[in-house]
């Protein structure tokens, strides 16, 4: 089965950047992995998404502008670089994943937390 840990999270004044990574460990045939952050106060949101195979990505049109997503098949990680961050983007960040032909997320992992001080 498909194991995620993640990591890069940490404390960052506004206006700063992180790259949040996500290493995946398992099949990864068919899979498509995720990035999902779970604010104070909200549920938890996805921001965007990469097939693994294929590397075609896909954003949620709100995360675009400061939010990127790539693969390392060489070092089986995921990483979401995140720009001119705000205070309002201190949460709870994981990633997830799934089968292609399947619509929920069925690993997760633990998490990390950014917080962004103003």
């Amino acid at each position: 089965q498909v194991q995620l840990v993640e990591s890069g999270g940490g404390l960052v004044q506004a206006g700063g950047s992180l790259r949040l990574s996500c290493l995946v460990s398992g099949p990864f045939n068919n899979i498509v992995v995720g990035w999902f952050r779970h604010l104070p106060g909200k549920e938890r949101e996805p921001i965007a998404t990469i097939n693994w195979n294929f590397g075609s990505v896909d954003y949620v049109d709100s995360m675009r502008d400061r939010f990127l997503i790539s693969r390392d098949m060489t070092s089986n990680t995921v990483a979401l670089q995140m720009n001119d961050l705000k205070p309002e983007d201190t949460g709870l960040y994981s990633c997830a994943a799934r089968l292609v032909h399947v619509a929920g997320w069925e690993y997760w992992g633990r998490g990390t937390q950014v917080t962004v001080s103003s």
